[in-house]
């Protein structure tokens, strides 16, 4: 009766784990609220505008972007009507393609040329930056703050002397103001993501003017990727020696502003693979701060300390922005050239020294096979391998504590009334015969950072982003698509996260549980029947996560069976032992869970 009742109870538990799952992530993690409207204190507003309305926060899927339909209508038609102004000069280089509004100086039309939106081809690249207005708005902006003399706003048109931003023709905008000085933005692109901004200043009025140049990224988090407890989205930058992971859109919307200490390296938003930063003029130290603007409208500012320019003199402060995809490499080549802590852009983590080397060996098996899905599985061989020995002496120390059990028992009788005496005899017992019970134990532990890693490198690799497997898995960095309860897509309905059960949770659910039988039998039947439902419970718990996470698990568990089977083999005691536990548990379940001596 006991039995049934705590079966009952493991399984009232597990269904409250499968229901409770979403509602747990959100209550976690809950969406924004609607940010209060905080006035910016350096930066006029009318210099860099706060946007239409945005309302509420939507619903943010894991990549980011738009979600509402009618939104995602609204941008098409802005877009179509902002990118048709004259008053524009395109931009083509290697990796970006997109335009800059000579009205106010912004960058704000960037689209990446080596990464789609979504896995069909044709559905075009991905779009980081939006005109200001638009809903899914983000931009970057050059200016002046002035004291005493008129300075370009929002407003301003720019003369530009190229029509066209390339990688080897960079593009000078200029604006005279009439009153003696002349301000000119040169703009220049390199073969990636990085964009060089050079403001000078010429004097030629009869008197000193001071000026305060800045650099600000503007954008909505309407399109921001999902925050969770392990990928940050939301404001990121190097200040002092450290890379600030820890304010997000709620925080910066209940703050109204956050200003980090220490010398600023770089600032902006992240998002799990896209990135729009500022990086200030080497040797510079500038003021640097997140701001709300309200109506989901946010913004990164680099103000620079105010200067001084005599008559007939000229001065220029030089900003960098990077606007495109969080590559490892490049991330990394940047930071190798200067920028400081630029690569861990990306969100590794606590193991990031685990987990750069198995993203190396990753990307240099994908660049071996040409199949993300097949090097997945050759590292996941690779990484079971080299845990082989580790696993062996797993094993081998089992086998030794098997030998010793009747000893062990032994002593446990003779000394039952004198638990400190028993201790004693039973580490003597263990010196004596050479064994050492935590050798079991330590193994595990090792294992836990490398597959926590490996795990990581899965889940924030943009190389894995939109890479075909086989059949119908076209997407590793996504769900499985072929689920089960829309029959494998024939049904015109997406099931909920928790019931998206698509074949390969399905195998690793059967996998699992064949690892879970090999094992030597929980004599308690309660944890009998625990490790009977914990295979189907993972199935549904890991049904939402990303495809070449599955893939990686199932071949885990397929390896783990194969390693189990030859370990028993050699080490005979083992095996029988577990038969032997598993006639006994089904024994003491024909007895109605009591065992009779």
């Amino acid at each position: 009766m006991d039995n049934q009742r705590n079966l009952l109870l493991a399984v009232v538990l597990c269904g409250l784990l499968l229901l409770g799952w979403d509602a747990g992530t959100r209550y976690f993690y809950p969406e924004p609220a609607p940010a209060a409207r905080v006035e910016g204190a350096a930066i006029p507003n009318d210099q860099v505008g706060t946007g239409a309305d945005g309302g509420a926060a939507p619903t943010r899927t894991r990549e980011g972007g738009l979600t509402d339909p009618v939104a995602i209508a609204e941008e098409k038609k802005d877009l179509v009507t902002s990118l048709a102004s004259p008053s524009r000069v395109r931009i083509d280089a290697p990796e970006i393609a997109g335009s800059i509004n000579l009205v106010g100086a912004r960058i704000d039309d960037i689209t990446l040329k080596t990464h789609r939106q979504a896995v069909d081809k044709d559905s075009g690249p991905v779009r980081l930056f939006s005109p200001q207005g638009t809903p899914a708005q983000q931009f970057a902006q050059f200016g002046w703050v002035g004291e005493g003399v008129a300075v370009p706003d929002a407003t301003t048109l720019w003369q530009a002397d190229g029509t066209v931003l390339t990688q080897a023709k960079p593009v000078t905008l200029s604006w005279d103001n009439g009153q003696g000085q002349l301000f000119r933005i040169k703009l220049s692109i390199d073969a990636q993501y990085m964009i060089t901004a050079d403001q000078s200043v010429s004097n030629t009025g009869a008197g000193p003017v001071v000026v305060r140049p800045f650099a600000t990224v503007n954008r909505t988090s309407a399109t921001a990727s999902a925050d969770t407890w392990n990928v940050q989205s939301g404001p990121i930058g190097a200040f002092g020696d450290s890379v600030d992971f820890g304010t997000d859109y709620d925080d910066l919307a209940e703050t109204g502003k956050v200003t980090p200490e220490g010398r600023t390296g770089w600032i902006g938003f992240t998002d799990i693979y896209w990135l729009s930063a500022l990086i200030p003029q080497d040797g510079s130290n500038p003021a640097a701060d997140f701001r709300s603007l309200g109506n989901n409208i946010f913004r990164a500012d680099v103000i620079y300390q105010p200067v001084t320019v005599p008559a007939g003199k000229v001065f220029s402060r030089s900003t960098r922005l990077f606007a495109g995809a969080k590559e490892s490499d490049v991330l990394d080549g940047y930071q190798d050239a200067g920028i400081t802590k630029f690569g861990f852009a990306i969100d590794w983590g606590w193991f990031r020294w685990f987990e750069k080397p198995i993203f190396w060996l990753l990307s240099s098996l994908f660049g071996l096979v040409g199949n993300f899905g097949l090097a997945i599985i050759l590292l996941t061989v690779i990484i079971r391998g080299a845990m082989f020995p580790i696993a062996q002496k797993q094993f081998k120390s089992m086998a030794s504590m098997k030998a010793i059990q009747p000893k062990m028992k032994a002593l446990q009788e003779r000394y039952k009334d004198d638990k400190q005496k028993q201790q004693q005899e039973i580490m003597a017992l263990y010196k004596t015969e050479g064994v050492n019970p935590l050798a079991g134990c330590l193994p595990l532990l090792l294992q836990i950072p490398v597959f926590f890693a490996l795990y990581k490198v899965l889940i924030l690799s943009i190389e894995m982003r939109h890479q075909p497997f086989i059949l119908w898995i076209k997407d590793l960095s996504a769900p499985d698509p072929a689920m089960i309860l829309n029959l494998f897509g024939l049904l015109p309905f997406t099931p909920p996260a928790f019931l998206g059960i698509g074949v390969l949770a399905v195998l690793l659910g059967i996998t699992m549980w064949m690892t879970f039988k090999l094992n030597p039998t929980a004599m308690d039947p309660m944890q009998q029947q625990i490790f009977n439902i914990m295979p189907w419970i993972l199935m549904f718990v890991m049904a939402p996560f990303a495809a070449g996470l599955l893939v990686y698990w199932v071949t885990s568990n397929i390896l783990t069976l194969a390693q189990q089977s030859y370990l028993y083999s050699k080490h005979p005691q083992l095996r029988a032992q577990a038969n032997k536990d598993k006639e006994d548990a089904a024994l003491v379940a024909t007895r109605g869970g009591k065992k009779k001596p």
